[in-house]
């Protein structure tokens, strides 16, 4: 019939029981083995910052959403964890050019660089995640406009993104979705009382 796939082995064979641990997860949150964009947005919500986060994670969504059926199945899932954990910072970057080109043309606009910026600095700044960074979200935009947009045709190419991205650190970590890099601290249990 059909070929049978492989997982790759990661960490001494430990990414099967990564694996397993992810579906155990996803099916335990979503029983119908399928996340709506509601679901979703309750879910990222709920674990973020509250509605301050719902902007962000709809665009989250829609690139999780590869096949744009409007649901997150387990496969779609799993392929960007498992790249955001353990990708390449150019695989990392690819994924991330996809969260900024909201219309999906294959480059993006200083208004879609600028849409997901502030949807992000509400979120940070929100959850405390992160100092508050002395550039607006406008005038993060421009630096990154000033120094991605080689050709300066108004729009960022995929090429101009990685490029321009991998050399420059600040640019790299502004625009790099890992999920290494953002701490957030759970609440600590209050003592049991005897």
């Amino acid at each position: 019939m059909g070929q049978a796939a492989t997982l790759p082995s990661h960490q001494g064979g430990t990414y099967v029981m990564e694996l397993y641990e992810w579906f155990r997860k996803f099916i335990k949150e979503c029983p119908s083995g399928l996340i709506t964009l509601h679901e979703f947005r309750r879910h990222f919500c709920d674990g973020t910052v509250g509605t301050e986060s719902a902007e962000y994670a709809e665009q989250i969504f829609r690139t999780l959403d590869n096949n744009e059926d409007g649901v997150v199945d387990f496969r779609e899932y799993v392929t960007a964890i498992s790249m955001l954990t353990k990708g390449s910072p150019v695989e990392k970057l690819r994924w991330s050019f996809m969260l900024y080109d909201k219309d999906k043309d294959g480059s993006i606009t200083r208004e879609e660089m600028l849409e997901i910026m502030q949807a992000v600095y509400k979120m940070s700044v929100a959850a405390s995640l992160t100092k508050p960074n002395p550039l607006t979200a406008e005038e993060c935009t421009n630096r990154i406009f000033v120094r991605l947009d080689k050709d300066n045709n108004a729009v960022i190419s995929l090429d101009e993104f990685i490029e321009g991205a991998m050399d420059d650190k600040w640019i790299r970590e502004m625009l790099e979705c890992d999920p290494n890099t953002v701490k957030v601290e759970k609440p600590k249990k209050s003592p049991a009382v005897i």
